[in-house]
This record gives structure tokens, C-alpha cells and sequence, in this order.
């Protein structure tokens, strides 16, 4: 009996090795090779999809959780805070302007997403850690947000998820444009970013993403008309240019109000003040080039047409 069970056995056996050999080997896509070209065109290798990833951007933080590959992400920097779970991964600095190399180091990345505010002198340093990093470009418009969407799908091995969430993205922005599309007037607004000195608040200027998002939205951005995308407008100019809409986009970190807004000196006869239309808004949503972008036009759109976008 023992022997006609070894002998039944090493048949099983043989077959499983016949069958395994004529089978197709079976595909591993996380050991698949991935290509990306970076913002200037050029190639970028990995020899897999990255698996532990240092984010050196919020918005770099933001796309990587909303594509699904945010449980790669090993670390942060100081000003990520979005979505909550990154708040418990570990920073490795970013504050002062500077990182601890020491500390990347021993995470021992295989994928370091940074950004163009990255300084050389920091890239440089990085890249005798790991050459595997990669500088998500800030887009110009909606469909070089779209791009860094899949370019960091295709790094991560999440390329499909990446696809869907930017049909997902498209079909949001196209309701949008489509509720505007018969909008003739556009309310001038001014965006406030920064007013240490409330008599030259600092705004955006032509280029910027609050810039477009702003005239998708369907409203007038009265920094256009400055030279420069960070730029500050006198008070005499702002009263001038008259907006029918001011943001507080300085209101999340720095704690300006529209009341302390409205009682400047000469804002008085502005009429986005006299028609209480001074309002709070949540600059990360306009500011940091990731997904949440859409949801600052939708909701920017809600502010200047509400009649139009609910």
C-alpha cells in the first residue's frame, strides 16, 4: 500500500511539473520595469513600481492617497497635512528649507517625489542617496495636472487607478464649464494670499493656477493684470480695479478674517465690501497642484455663479 502510494505520488508529482512547465509563466506586474518622462522630457527608470516613497510636496502627498498608492508613502515633509493619515507618517523637515539627509537616508527610499521648489543643492544631495528622484513639475493647466496624475499611477504600479480618477477629474471640470457656458458677465476678484503689509497684499499673478482656475470658474482675476505670478498689488490699485469678489486665501494659516479685511482703510468703497462679499477660502485647494484642485474650481464657481453651480 505505502507503495503504490509513492508511486501514484511521484506521478502527481511528474504531471505538476509537466503542466507548470508548459504553462505561461505568470505576469508580476510589480517587478515590471516602468518609463516615465519627467518635466523636461526626459526618460526616468525604475526597475519596479516604487514601494517605499518620500513625499517632499503636500501636493505630491495629496496624488499619491487619492491614486491609491498612499500606504507606500514611508515619510513627508513638514507642511503635508492632507489627507489626515499623513499626519502620523514621520517628516523629515522641509520647514526651514532644508531636510534631514541622515534621516532619508535610513528610511532608505526607493522613490523620492520632489517638486521644482526643491533646491538644487537638496537635489543634488538626494540623488548620492538614491538616484531614483523624481521632479513632479508644477502644471500649467488642467491637463498637465492630469499628466502628473498618471505619471505617478505608473511609478507607483497604480496606473489604472490613476486613469480612472482622471475621467473622474474630467467629468467634474466639463459640469463646470458646461453650467458657465452661457455666463456674459465675470465679477472682478481679487485673491488676497498674504497681507503683512495690509497696504500691498500679496496675490496671484497671470500664470498661476489661482489665475486660471479663477477664469474657468467664471470670474476675472484682478491680479492678471500685475507683471509677475507672486506678486503685490498697492491699495490704491485694488480700489481702482473695484472687485466684485475678494478671497481671503490667508485666512487658513495666517487667520486674516473678511471682517479685518473689510475695515481697511479705503476698502470701504470697494464693492465686494459693501456688498459683503469678502469671504474665507480654503487656499490649499487652489494653491497645492494636485486633484483637490477641481474641487477648488467647483467650489470657486459656487461663489462667483451660484445661481449656475450649486
Amino acid at each position: 500500500m505505502l507503495k503504490r502510494t509513492i508511486f501514484f505520488g511521484s506521478i502527481l508529482m511528474t504531471l505538476a511539473i509537466v503542466v507548470n512547465a508548459c504553462a505561461p509563466a505568470a505576469s508580476n506586474p510589480a517587478q515590471s520595469a516602468v518609463v516615465v518622462k519627467d518635466g523636461e522630457g526626459n526618460e526616468f527608470r525604475l526597475g519596479k513600481p516604487a514601494e517605499r516613497i518620500i513625499s517632499l510636496a503636500p501636493s505630491n502627498a495629496e496624488i499619491l492617497f487619492a491614486i491609491g498608492a498612499g500606504k507606500q508613502m514611508i515619510a513627508r515633509e513638514d507642511f503635508t497635512n492632507y489627507p489626515e493619515e499623513t499626519k502620523s507618517l514621520p517628516s523629515v523637515g522641509g520647514s526651514t528649507g532644508s531636510y534631514s539627509l541622515e534621516q532619508i537616508a535610513k528610511l532608505q527610499p526607493d522613490l523620492i517625489l520632489a517638486s521644482p521648489l526643491t533646491a538644487p543643492d537638496v537635489l543634488k544631495s538626494l540623488k548620492d542617496i538614491t538616484p531614483n528622484v523624481f521632479v513632479i513639475p508644477n502644471p500649467k493647466d488642467m491637463e498637465g495636472l492630469y499628466t502628473n496624475l498618471t505619471t505617478v499611477g505608473t511609478l507607483t504600479g497604480y496606473k489604472a487607478e490613476a486613469d480612472k480618477l482622471v475621467g473622474e477629474l474630467r467629468a467634474r471640470v466639463k459640469m463646470v464649464e458646461d453650467r458657465l457656458a452661457s455666463v456674459t458677465e465675470k465679477p472682478k476678484v481679487f485673491y488676497e494670499l498674504d497681507a503683512t503689509d495690509p497696504a500691498k497684499p500679496w496675490t496671484a499673478g497671470p500664470g498661476t493656477f489661482i489665475d486660471l482656475l479663477i477664469g474657468m470658474a467664471g470670474g476675472q482675476n484682478v491680479g492678471s493684470i500685475l507683471e509677475g505670478e507672486w506678486v503685490q498689488i498697492s491699495q490704491e490699485e485694488l480700489i481702482v480695479q473695484n472687485p466684485s469678489v475678494i478671497l481671503m486665501g490667508d485666512s487658513l494659516y495666517d487667520g486674516i478674517t473678511p471682517e479685518q479685511g473689510a475695515e481697511r482703510p479705503g476698502w470701504e468703497g470697494i464693492n465686494a465690501v459693501k456688498n459683503n462679499r469678502v469671504l474665507e477660502f480654503n487656499d490649499d485647494l487652489v494653491s497645492r497642484p494636485g486633484p483637490r484642485m477641481v474641487q477648488g474650481l467647483e467650489e470657486l464657481a459656487k461663489i462667483l455663479h451660484p445661481d449656475l453651480v450649486k
